[in-house]
């Protein structure tokens, strides 16, 4: 079935779609925090901004976002995917890798050789498609402090 799934550049009318798929957070501030992603990725369109959807028999069914960092506390340019989902009624049939592995080969062209992500340990779905893609802990560790201390 995954052989029916596009893989595209987002363009502006998947906004509503991007919004229905993103299942994590407050619903009440994905718009503005997607029209600023849009306006980012989608209308500016810089280079080493990526912006990817799934679709198939014309619906969205995931988006993939990521982007070239470069130099963040010393570490070379690498690729970084920060945003990820897959419908729920569509998981399990690739989708997922599809756009992985699309955006890595985005990536890879615009000069990268190394992907990275954050995952909330919490999410075990999350986690457990990154490691099956083949990401692993990196050699940079995330550090936090809750800010309510100050």
């Amino acid at each position: 079935m995954t052989d029916l799934v596009t893989i595209r550049n987002a363009v502006i009318s998947d906004f509503a779609a991007v919004i229905e798929l993103d299942l994590v957070g407050d619903p009440a501030e994905k718009p503005d925090y997607w029209r600023s992603i849009f306006d980012r990725y989608v209308t500016a369109g810089r280079k080493g901004r990526i912006f990817l959807v799934a679709e198939q028999a014309g619906k969205v069914i995931g988006f993939i976002v990521g982007e070239v960092r470069a130099w963040e506390f010393g570490s070379a340019p690498c690729g970084w995917v920060f945003a990820l989902s897959v419908s729920p009624h569509t998981r399990e049939l690739g989708v997922g890798q599809l756009m992985l592995t699309e955006m890595c080969r985005r990536l890879k062209k615009a000069g990268v050789a190394t992907v990275r992500t954050m995952v909330d340990r919490e999410n075990k779905l999350t986690l457990s498609f990154f490691r099956s893609q083949g990401l692993r802990t990196g050699r940079y560790v995330e550090l936090e402090k809750p800010l309510d201390e100050i």
